[in-house]
């Protein structure tokens, strides 16, 4: 099996394991919320891995380095919810601290990918 230049990247390895732990999350928010904010959060969590594996099969430095920016934009949106998440009380603290610690550091990494594509 093939394992394509996205996968050993270790900003979508994170991204990955951020998206299992995001559905995890999401398991215990209200059934009312399944196409509203469990939708949401899931759906920008994705989007971070989505858009760095897109990205990586562009040609252009410019091309790769615009799709890791919406990787970053998706991982934005992605705590805007985890602090609507909390602001609800679906999660506590700790889980709120928790993953906005895992979310600074992928945005950090994506910013420095980002910077590290359009330098070469």
């Amino acid at each position: 099996m093939h394992i394509y230049s996205f996968e050993k990247l270790e900003t979508w390895q994170k991204a990955r394991l951020l998206r299992k732990d995001i559905y995890n999350l999401t398991r215990k928010f209200p059934k009312e919320e399944v196409f509203g904010l469990t939708s949401q959060i899931k759906r920008s969590a994705s989007s971070i891995g989505d858009c760095l594996a897109e990205g990586s099969a562009r040609i252009t430095p410019k091309d790769k380095a615009h799709f890791i920016t919406m990787s970053y934009s998706s991982a934005i949106e992605t705590i805007n919810h985890v602090i609507g998440a909390y602001d609800l009380e679906y999660i506590n603290e700790e889980e709120y601290i928790s993953f906005r610690l895992k979310l600074d550091e992928l945005t950090n990494k994506l910013n420095a990918l980002r910077k590290s594509i359009l330098k070469n």
